[in-house]
């Protein structure tokens, strides 16, 4: 039986259709030609994800959809606020918009997302980007009709920045981006309030989808025909926490696997300070998941590790990865690594290279830490100039990239089960693709076989990827 939340929910969303079709009659008025819409997601995989659910709604307003901003009716930018780059990346893209608005005042431009969920930042647009018509947090997503529609028939801005109680809205529609791969949120927020990170502010604390949800939406993107279908959260391996099924991450797994079909999934992300050996053996049993592990540890030192308040030190992590190795022979391993946390030294960061010696990760993902307004970490203090940390990133990229093609290199003479997704960059008459470890793989074979599972025998590698022939 349906709780008195999701009857609330059920009944905003009717109200949202009924603006969808509001939308569709005011636009036909206004627009000689079929309304497009340009929508751009920056950040994680679980932005992507929101972005398709803002065209599966934009789409049921009326809005088809162009990748050129200069071509639309309507632009938005979905933002990631998780480093300074990427929002400077979004002021520039907005502040180049102006001219484009100018010369089409009927043009909505909206900004959505992680980093409209800051009150500094939407201020800022509110006083420095007049132009901008539409802003919304991330717990807004679902009321999108309703703000269209105020911006269009009101010519008026519309902000909705609100906190949100975190509920999860079932039922959106979905516009998905590709017809192999699909992204499948499991939950959201995050309860970690690591001291660098400003996620848990921004996307609330965690709640999990229900467990019959969840598969429900797996079959059909098998019944789609979706090959490999990835498992979003931003911790997925506290999923479960707070629902009154009694389910664990593992226990999911467990579920999916019995799913029929010819398909495999991934998931990401993995915290390791919940990551359990319990989870590790379902994947070894496994048949539908992939042998590939994605285990953020940040950093080398236990000291760091504790400032940054992750929740484990570099033994525990390092068990977890012995026992991986152990029970899964052949598991593919990647990590983020963060250089230059407030207060970390260059003994520090040795402890992180010599992590990378002992662990030798397939790929990783490396950043320099960027401050972010309200966390802990940007209180603390931060002698170590920019020079020097991009000196040690640096010095962390080479030893990666040498440790990255003596990993591909172990790889030729093995046959992998590869999933063609397209044309690959070596040119026509190639195809690309990933192993189940989620390698680039690019091997000679006609278009017809792409979104086909092909067997490869490793014939050559490349620190990029890893070339073969079909078997």
């Amino acid at each position: 039986m349906a709780d008195h939340n999701e009857i609330a929910i059920q009944s905003e969303l009717e109200s949202q259709w009924a603006r969808c079709e509001e939308i569709r009659s005011l636009l036909s008025q206004k627009l000689d030609h079929p309304p497009l819409a340009h929508v751009h997601s920056y950040g994680c995989q679980q932005n992507v994800a929101d972005g398709e659910k803002i065209k599966g709604l934009l789409a049921r307003c009326g809005y088809g959809f162009t990748g050129t901003a200069g071509e639309a009716d309507l632009i938005l930018y979905n933002t990631c606020a998780v480093r300074e780059n990427a929002e400077d990346r979004v002021f520039g893209n907005v502040g180049a918009l102006k001219k484009q608005k100018k010369e089409n005042p009927d043009l909505i431009i909206g900004l959505c997302g992680c980093m409209m969920q800051q009150e500094h930042i939407a201020q800022k647009i509110k006083q420095s980007y007049p132009y901008v018509d539409l802003v919304f947090g991330t717990h807004a997503l679902h009321q999108l009709p309703g703000m269209l529609y105020e911006a269009l028939s009101r010519r008026q801005r519309v902000f909705n920045t609100a906190e949100g109680d975190g509920a999860i809205v079932e039922g959106l529609p979905v516009h998905r981006d590709g017809t192999l791969k699909a992204w499948l949120p499991i939950m959201r927020g995050c309860d970690n309030f690591c001291t660098y990170c400003i996620v848990p502010y921004v996307r609330g604390r965690e709640h999990s989808r229900r467990p019959g949800q969840v598969l429900r939406e797996l079959e059909e993107l098998v019944q789609q025909g979706y090959k490999e279908i990835t498992l979003l959260g931003q911790n997925v391996n506290s999923y479960g926490k707070g629902l009154d099924e009694q389910i664990t991450f593992a226990g999911l797994l467990r579920e999916i696997e019995k799913i029929p079909g010819d398909f495999r999934v991934r998931f990401m992300s993995s915290h390791p300070k919940d990551c359990t050996h319990e989870l590790i053996d379902v994947m070894a049993q496994s048949r539908k998941l992939c042998p590939y592990l994605h285990l953020p540890v940040q950093s080398g030192s236990s000291r760091v590790l504790k400032a940054m308040n992750r929740h484990y030190d570099r033994e525990q992590y390092l068990e977890l990865v012995r026992y991986a190795r152990e029970k899964i022979p052949g598991i593919t391993l990647s990590s983020d690594i963060m250089v230059g946390f407030p207060g970390e030294t260059y003994e520090d960061f040795q402890e992180t290279m010599s992590l990378l010696r002992e662990v030798r990760y397939d790929f990783l993902y490396t950043f320099i830490y960027s401050s972010r307004v309200g966390t802990r970490a940007a209180q603390m203090e931060d002698p170590i100039s920019a020079e020097e940390k991009s000196r040690w990133f640096r010095e962390l990229l080479s030893l990666q990239e040498q440790i990255g093609d003596e990993r591909n290199s172990a790889m030729v003479g093995k046959t992998f089960r590869v999933l063609a997704e397209g044309e690959g960059k070596s040119g026509k008459g190639y195809l690309s693709g990933k192993s189940p470890g989620n390698i680039t793989v690019e091997f000679k074979g006609p278009e017809e076989l792409t979104g086909q599972f092909v067997d490869v025998r490793i014939t050559r590698s490349m620190h990029w990827a890893v070339f073969g022939e079909r078997v």
